[in-house]
């Protein structure tokens, strides 16, 4: 098992940056990639960004692509999500989610098989 403690939510102004952080603990070596996901209420999970565990690449959904940044620091086992440029249509309860299996990045919830609490992101205009 991966235990995976997010942080970094918050209510921010449209326009506005905030940074999620999510660091790893447990089986790491065994984790392939990690990504963010976000929840609006009522619906199902949406991938909003991954990164590779070995070779770093990144993979994005098209709406966040050029506002938001995912990356890691391999020494603290964590990764971060840069969110710039938020807007309303942001505001989600995030969280970071770990795949021990795929070696391509997998945009399906149910390919993840650890899971953190989720941080919740309000973004007022």
């Amino acid at each position: 098992q991966v235990q995976l403690v997010e942080s970094g939510g918050g209510s921010v102004q449209a326009g506005s940056s905030l940074r999620l952080s999510c660091a790893a603990s447990g089986r790491t070596l065994s984790v392939a990639s990690m990504g963010w996901f976000r929840q609006y209420p009522g619906k199902d999970r949406a991938f909003v960004a991954a990164i590779y565990w070995t070779d770093n690449r990144t993979l994005y959904t098209d709406s966040v692509k050029g506002r938001f940044a995912i990356s890691r620091d391999n020494a603290k086992n964590t990764i971060y999500l840069q969110m710039n440029g938020l807007k309303s249509e942001d505001t989600a309860v995030y969280y970071c989610a770990a795949q021990t299996t795929y070696r391509r990045i997998p945009t399906d919830q149910y390919r993840y098989d650890n899971w953190g609490q989720g941080t919740q992101v309000t973004v007022s205009s």
